[in-house]
């Protein structure tokens, strides 16, 4: 009995030395946590699917200004043109700084992967850790953005009003630098901003 014993030790100890010494497995890529909010405007309903597995910080910062109706009557005031049929809508909270959270940590898309593709949205900035409410959405792909702003979700239905608010008149006048003849005349509100639940 001593010998069979002494045989399969014998046997299995070499099983047990590549398991000991097997490298560690890779960490997982984060996975997909989609939280929808439903945007109602004066065009129409815009749905979006936020990434908080990507970009928790990101997502987090925009869902508290979501849940405390803080996005209630604000607006989708710039229209960005970018090449044919391309651009950008921008919108957030620009009457009342009362009504700001404090900047959120930047999330690069380098480190999220999420990429500036048609339908994603994304925080608006002045520079890295400077995104407080204003966000964007692209109604087509823009590369050369890189690592300014930080993607946090896409949308999964209203694309047709994402490009409807970008064809909507601007002003030729107003903005300043770069955003003078982008803003919207008149700037497309959005009347409510909600979770909603994905059976829904």
């Amino acid at each position: 009995m001593n010998r069979r014993i002494a045989l399969l030790v014998s046997l299995l100890a070499p099983l047990t030395l590549a398991a000991q010494a097997a490298p560690p497995a890779p960490a997982e890529a984060p996975r997909d946590d989609l939280v929808r909010v439903a945007l109602d405007t004066d065009h129409g309903r815009i749905l979006l699917a936020l990434d908080r597995g990507r970009a928790p910080a990101t997502t987090a910062n925009f869902l508290r200004y979501v849940d405390s109706k803080r996005f209630d009557g604000v607006t989708f005031y710039r229209a960005m043109p970018y090449g044919a049929n391309n651009g950008l809508i921008q919108a957030g909270i620009t009457k009342d700084a009362r009504l700001l959270y404090p900047p959120v940590k930047h999330e690069p898309p380098s480190r999220t992967g999420l990429k500036m593709e048609a339908g994603t949205i994304a925080m608006a900035n002045l520079g890295p850790g400077t995104a407080r409410s204003d966000f964007f959405i692209l109604a087509g792909p823009i590369t050369t953005f890189g690592d300014s702003f930080a993607a946090f979700g896409r949308v999964v239905e209203g694309m047709d009003v994402v490009k409807a608010i970008l064809a909507s008149p601007v002003s030729p006048t107003n903005g300043e630098g770069s955003m003078k003849g982008q803003m919207l005349e008149p700037a497309v509100v959005i009347r409510t901003a909600r979770r909603v639940d994905p059976a829904a």
